[in-house]
């Protein structure tokens, strides 16, 4: 029961319902976040993971905190396939999570998960 109630309540942030009745919308700032546009062409370059298989995978950046991390991103799977990823907070290093698909790493380090059964080593290239 808590648990939907804490899901309403999320819901009702997320449309920009902020005070009994109320309907002004909540923005990016807010909230202490800055939403990036893509950038022209479908790429991103920011920051890309360089992994031992050979293969690089570009993290395209949707929303970024003041402080400069990034919150929300894109993970470039493919040509045409990318996996929405969201940062999940750790006690140290990082984690962004997205569908069947994580990333753990500390520093310039990191290991990307394929499911339970696959995984690779990367370093980050900005």
């Amino acid at each position: 029961m808590h648990i939907r109630f804490r899901y309403a309540v999320a819901g009702l942030l997320a449309l920009g319902v902020t005070s009994f009745g109320s309907s002004a919308p909540v923005a990016a700032a807010d909230l202490g976040l800055i939403t990036k546009a893509p950038v022209a062409g479908g790429g991103c370059s920011e920051i890309v993971f360089t992994c031992e298989n050979g293969r690089s995978y570009p993290l395209c950046p949707r929303a970024v905190t003041v402080e400069g991390e990034v919150v929300t991103a894109s993970l470039r799977t493919g040509r045409h396939g990318s996996v929405y990823m969201r940062h999940v907070p750790m006690g140290v290093g990082y984690r962004y999570a997205g569908r069947g698909i994580w990333l753990d790493g500390v520093g310039e380090s990191a290991l990307l998960n394929f499911g339970k059964h696959s995984q690779v080593a990367c370093t980050i290239a900005h």
